[in-house]
């Protein structure tokens, strides 16, 4: 089935979805095929691969190892229109519906598209939030665009659904990598009350309480990288609060 459909599926049966995100950016074979063991052992749904200054080679290193040491799919979290590569599973075709930067919301999605159609990668169309998270974040920088303030849960409702209205596939809520907050269980709510499609949300997630808290309010699947890298225990610990989640 593919990875859309899935998503999707798991979210009508009421099941939450965790991914662990893993960054490239310096790392060696040793440390994917490490990262890969621990996210199986924990459990994970997807592992998504990502960060803002990725060269190639090693994003085709990430993406073998991970593909021959796990049998969770592997969706590429692109942080340029560069990182399209055919050895994963899928890859999120993100439009940062948040901000105002034409070439982030349609210009490298352009450029990309003709390497999309011939890498027979499956194409997820996501429209990308950056949600203001208490601290300047590599996303922001890249993307020179204002996050949306995180106490305006409003104006992240009205942008959501504006995605959806224009047929994207997944919101994703980030606080992006290293956020001192989390994305607040009011703003997931807000979305959640206005948007059917599926609700992914990341950035400064770093216990079970608050894995519980976002699933809660509406996420239905939860990304996080940083504070679960270096710690077997947390991770099964994010993973199980995710997983184990019941609605009241």
């Amino acid at each position: 089935m593919p990875i859309q459909a899935t998503i999707k599926e798991m979210k009508a049966s009421g099941r939450k979805v965790f991914a662990l995100l893993v960054d490239p950016d310096g790392r060696d074979a040793a440390y994917f095929r490490r990262v890969a063991q621990l996210g199986t052992d924990a459990c994970v749904d997807f592992f998504f691969v990502g960060g803002s200054l990725i060269a190639d080679d090693v994003l085709d290193l990430c993406l073998h190892e991970l593909r021959a040491h796990t049998t969770s799919p592997v969706i590429i979290f692109p942080g340029s229109s560069l990182q399209i590569n055919p050895n994963a599973d899928a890859i999120l075709f993100l439009s940062l519906i948040s901000g105002r930067n034409a070439e982030m919301l349609i210009g490298r999605q352009v450029t990309a598209a003709p390497y999309l159609r011939k890498s027979g990668l499956e194409v997820i169309a996501t429209g990308y939030m950056l949600i203001d998270s208490g601290r300047s974040t590599t996303a922001l920088y890249m993307s020179n665009t204002l996050p949306i303030p995180g106490d305006k849960p409003q104006i992240a409702a009205c942008t959501a659904m504006a995605g959806e209205m224009l047929g994207l596939g997944l919101i994703y809520l980030d606080g992006g990598s290293g956020a001192a907050n989390p994305v607040s269980p009011e703003m997931i709510a807000a979305v959640r009350q206005v948007v059917e499609v599926p609700i992914v949300v990341g950035g400064g997630i770093r216990t079970p309480d608050q894995v519980t808290e976002a699933c809660k309010a509406g996420a239905d699947l939860i990304v996080v990288g940083n504070a679960a890298e270096k710690n077997p225990e947390t991770l099964k610990q994010l993973v199980e609060a995710a997983h184990n989640f019941k609605q009241d």
